[in-house]
């Protein structure tokens, strides 16, 4: 009898407090929280807002005209509707531009990530002279477009130093600029050359996060220099290859300065090195018809839109499996209520 009495006292008390807690009013925290976090990320979203937004929906709005560019389109353009995306689109010059960009994309990835993954590998151990290593693979990527498109462009001329190199070792030269079945290649190697800095340190960041003692724990167990870095390093290193695999395929998507510098608006078609950037810049500014620079513009930014989001779709939303956020953080406050209810509910059929 005294238990049923224990059991009645301790329930009552919750019961009652759930039911005061329920007719309370909120309180002002949550309010305030809110209040701040506008006022904090006001200025970015204003000037999201004005440098993101704005010139899209002006883009899209310029491709529905055919306007040299002078005064305003409604004032001196001609309104053309859908022309010039449908000609934009059937374009195999921008076809080919699409292509090639995708080419750049896929060759990027499968060159400079294995690279990266081995350079990170090696100078995450401790030798003399791996600060200076780090820094001259480093130095590419911090080195102006225009001031590598121009070397390499010198470089790679027909009677330009490498050609002469090959020449004196008794080979023949090579059109590295003009032959499009050796252009490509020159300019994957040309990326990888100046992006795989940034590729080794974002590695080199990821695998110096991982615990030295799962390494330590492996050597214990008799595993090798491979097999712990197969078991350990790119499994930890996953998160941060998912982020580099994004950049890099944004960036080339991207890509226009290097192959405007090196190849030129006109020579870069022939040569079978044209991106979708170089196409916009050679039809709507080269052409002076702004009206179809902006819906090529548009198109570049859908194409670029599409490929982001169903990468971050399938890809990188893994790694906030795990996250803590707000709305799981309440989900499982939710099912441990629910449980304490059921628990309270037993305990008083119980009692009856």
């Amino acid at each position: 009898m005294t238990e049923m009495n224990d059991a009645v006292a301790v329930g009552r008390p919750v019961a009652e407090t759930k039911k005061r807690g329920g007719a309370r009013k909120p309180s002002n925290g949550k309010g305030r929280r809110n209040l701040e976090i506008f006022i904090l990320s006001a200025p970015a979203i204003i000037l999201f807002c004005c440098f993101v937004i704005l010139p899209i929906i002006l883009g899209a709005y310029y491709g529905f005209y055919q306007w040299k560019g002078f005064g305003t389109p409604a004032e001196n353009g001609k309104f053309v509707g859908l022309q010039n995306y449908i000609v934009a689109l059937k374009d195999p010059n921008f076809q080919q531009a699409i292509l090639h960009t995708f080419e750049i994309v896929i060759g990027s990835l499968v060159i400079q990530g294995p690279l990266a993954i081995l350079f990170a590998l090696l100078l995450n151990q401790k030798f003399k002279g791996r600060g200076l290593i780090r820094t001259l693979i480093f130095v590419p990527y911090v080195v102006s477009e225009v001031i590598v498109g121009t070397g390499w462009s010198l470089l790679l001329q027909k009677k330009g130093a490498v050609n002469q190199i090959l020449e004196s070792l008794g080979m023949h030269g090579v059109d590295w600029l003009a032959n499009p079945k050796v252009a490509i290649w020159t300019l994957l190697l040309l990326i990888s050359w100046k992006y795989i800095g940034f590729a080794v340190i974002l590695m080199l960041a990821g695998m110096q996060s991982i615990p030295e003692e799962l390494y330590e724990a492996a050597k214990v167990d008799g595993a090798g220099f491979w097999q712990i870095q197969k078991s350990i390093t790119l499994p930890l290193l996953a998160p941060t290859l998912r982020i580099w695999v994004f950049l890099s395929m944004i960036g080339s998507l991207q890509l226009f300065d290097l192959v405007y510098i090196i190849w030129g608006q006109y020579v870069s078609t022939t040569a079978g090195v044209s991106t979708m950037a170089t196409y916009m810049v050679r039809e709507g500014r080269g052409a002076g018809n702004y009206g179809y620079g902006s819906a090529v513009a548009l198109i570049i930014f859908v194409i670029s839109l599409i490929v982001a989001l169903t990468y971050q779709h399938f890809v990188l939303n893994r790694d906030l499996d795990g996250a803590l956020t707000e709305k799981k953080v309440s989900k499982k406050r939710k099912k441990r209520q629910t449980a304490e209810d059921e628990a309270l509910a037993v305990a008083m059929e119980g009692v009856k």
